[in-house]
């Protein structure tokens, strides 16, 4: 077989980082029809994304090990196998306890996913074609995100909410009967293999112990630990706020709520452009990554406005502002730990951060679903404007300057 195999491989990791923000993003559309069947309060709803978090957040540390110590394949396969079971579960269930089980399950498997992206493509391309193939394995979940809220419209105008769950989830199954119908590593020649081999680069194992020691790891995580429940805040709740505060329709939402998600897939592909663009034009990196960080946050200060505007129109402008925002500030944010942590602990520290701002996200959903249930969602809008900024001001200060730390500084 073409040894160009890895393009397709490529292809297969798009499609499963797209049916991971797919399958997670169908709840937040089909949630007001739930809601109104199963009897399940704003609380409540906020628990379940709570559950959600809890099994990503372990899964996100843990996953990561795992798939370094059984492949690239078994653990990304297996990852979206269980998610897609999770979500087609979701399907027949009759209750809320049913409701937080399954999403459980659904975060067991979809914790796995970007650490066994990034290891396949670790494995299968050398260091001149892997940035290229990280942002196209990466861009896949933009995608799904962005197709999430038509599909689910147009599959539960149809079919009812229930198959919404259903249909991506039998799509996955199918997917993972592809991903493991061919040992792609015997169809390669031994030239091939050899050559892949050699463009290994040795790794080292650094301990989670050594890594929660170090101070800039500890800003790192404190950094996602402050902003992760914005993000989810966004990608959970806005299509409830849209119907509760904007009282717009269960179909109006979807024709509206893919339109941040698509400004996000943009600025995650352009923010490391620009900051590329600035390193080009002899900007050092810690200047380069903290400009379009600044600019970020900057640009963040529009939320507290998004309760104020007369026009749900401008509402979800300025809510694509604020997922624009994001997708600067994440990609610089996730190059920064690379370019302090090189080969030797960025995908550790990546995992780290993401476990934090998961459990971060876990124990702020209640108390969303409670200020939405008891007062509005203004508060929360302000809030979600003030921690970008305040991030930044302590990314400023704790890591004056970004510079490579060797093994031997990690201890």
């Amino acid at each position: 077989m073409n040894p160009k195999i890895r393009w397709y491989i490529l292809a297969m990791v798009f499609i499963a980082t797209g049916l991971n923000f797919l399958d997670r993003q169908v709840l937040s559309m089909t949630i007001i029809k739930i809601q109104e069947e199963l009897s399940i309060s704003d609380v409540q709803y906020g628990w379940v994304n709570t559950g959600f978090l809890v099994s990503y957040a372990l899964m996100f540390t843990l996953g990561g090990r795992l798939i370094d110590k059984y492949g690239a394949k078994k653990g990304l396969g297996f990852s979206v196998g269980l998610w897609s079971l999770g979500s087609i579960l979701h399907g027949v269930m009759t209750s809320f306890c049913h409701l937080l089980g399954f999403r459980f399950l659904l975060g067991m498997g979809e914790g796995g996913c970007f650490p066994g992206a990034a290891k396949t493509v670790y494995e299968w391309f050398d260091k001149k074609e892997r940035a290229l193939a990280n942002g196209i394995a990466i861009g896949g979940a933009a995608i799904g995100a962005v197709a999430a809220p038509p599909l689910t419209i147009l599959i539960a105008g149809q079919h009812g909410w229930r198959w919404s769950f259903i249909i991506p989830g039998l799509i996955g199954l199918v997917w993972f009967a592809f991903w493991f119908s061919q040992s792609w590593k015997k169809s390669l020649h031994n030239r091939e293999l050899k050559a892949m081999d050699a463009n290994a680069e040795p790794e080292v194992q650094i301990s989670l112990k050594t890594l929660l020691k170090n101070k800039t790891v500890q800003v790192f995580i404190l950094i996602r630990f402050l902003l992760d429940p914005v993000f989810y805040f966004l990608m959970f709740w806005v299509p409830k706020y849209l119907h509760q505060e904007r009282d717009l329709s269960f179909e109006r939402i979807g024709e509206l709520f893919w339109i941040p998600f698509l400004a996000l897939g943009l600025s995650n592909i352009l923010g490391g452009w620009c900051s590329d663009k600035l390193v080009a034009k002899n900007f050092s990196i810690n200047a380069a990554r903290k400009c379009v960080m600044g600019f970020a946050a900057t640009l963040t200060l529009v939320a507290p406005f998004i309760s104020r505007v007369s026009t749900v129109e401008v509402a979800v402008l300025l809510m694509s502002l604020m997922m624009l925002a994001h997708g600067f500030w994440i990609t610089n944010y996730i190059t920064a730990i690379a370019d302090v942590f090189g080969k030797y602990a960025t995908s550790s520290v990546v995992g780290l951060s993401g476990t934090a701002g998961a459990i971060s996200g876990m124990i702020i959903n209640p108390f969303i679903g409670w200020i939405a249930q008891n007062y509005s969602y203004s508060p929360l809008w302000l809030v979600s404007g003030i921690m970008y900024p305040l991030a930044f001001i302590l990314f400023m200060v704790f890591i004056p300057k970004l510079k490579t730390i060797e093994v031997s500084g990690l201890s």
